[in-house]
């Protein structure tokens, strides 16, 4: 029987078990991945616990407090703290989300949180989406015309802006993307659902005027083919959109062009 295993310096550690806080009556314990990739070590689990009577209701509060008043060592990224930049996207109790807009009492302790998995660490909680953007800069993400602009703005009917919703929300938070098991193996390839949700974002929306080319550019076994309906898309985004639909709506288009 053939025997897989991680190589010896990506097995996880046991990390550090931080005390907790003196006198306090209500604690959370989290368990966080760590890894630095200047020490040379294994990545690690640390402990913690986080005094619920001193921080606010939501994960990321429970991070950020970690952070402040525990180890000013962990690192992750924030920004809006109000689910509209995707900042603070990571893996927590197994499930893709942000971490800003999950509470606390919704997730069962201790409270695993991780980075977002199949995606290079660059520390900690930080994941390297230099790929993910190079695939999202690469479908084009702007209006593209071909007549003269007109004197104020595009126009466009209620019936067509309605076309968008489901479509514009998406924050790039990357949740979907890496919960996707056709683009944890071929991520070098397939464009993975958020970039694809957006590439039809521009091709439904009725103002542009270059959806063949948008069509063409997807054109490819890989780029759009390798989506298998799966789902895992659709059940973790934060925002409640469907990216495996969107895909869908992209290959019926590629259809009735040839029709």
């Amino acid at each position: 029987m053939v025997q897989l295993t991680l190589p010896k310096n990506s097995k996880i550690a046991k990390g550090k078990i931080w005390p907790a806080p003196a006198g306090a009556k209500r604690t959370t314990e989290f368990r966080v991945y760590r890894w630095n990739p200047e020490d040379g070590q294994n990545p690690r689990i640390d402990t913690y616990f986080v005094d619920r009577d001193d921080c606010g209701p939501m994960v990321l509060d429970a991070i950020i407090w970690i952070k402040n008043k525990i180890d000013s060592t962990l690192t992750f990224r924030r920004s809006c703290r109000e689910g509209v930049c995707g900042s603070c996207a990571m893996n927590i109790d197994g499930v893709n989300t942000l971490a800003c807009t999950l509470a606390m009492d919704d997730v069962a302790a201790p409270i695993k949180i991780y980075p977002l998995p199949h995606a290079d660490v660059v520390k900690d909680l930080v994941p390297d989406l230099t790929l993910f953007y190079e695939q999202y800069a690469s479908i084009e993400p702007w209006l593209q015309t071909d007549s003269p602009p007109p004197e104020r703005e595009w126009r466009q009917s209620h019936e067509d802006r309605a076309k968008l919703d489901g479509l514009y929300e998406c924050i790039l938070c990357a949740c979907c993307s890496t919960s996707c098991p056709s683009y944890w193996w071929n991520a070098d390839r397939y464009l993975g659902p958020a970039v694809l949700l957006q590439a039809y974002r521009w091709i439904v929306d009725s103002r542009d005027e270059g959806t063949g080319d948008r069509l063409d550019n997807l054109e490819d076994p890989f780029r759009l083919y390798r989506c298998h309906t799966i789902m895992n898309c659709s059940k973790t985004c934060p925002k409640g959109l469907n990216p495996a639909k969107a895909i869908a709506e992209i290959k019926k288009k590629m259809v009735e062009r040839q029709v």
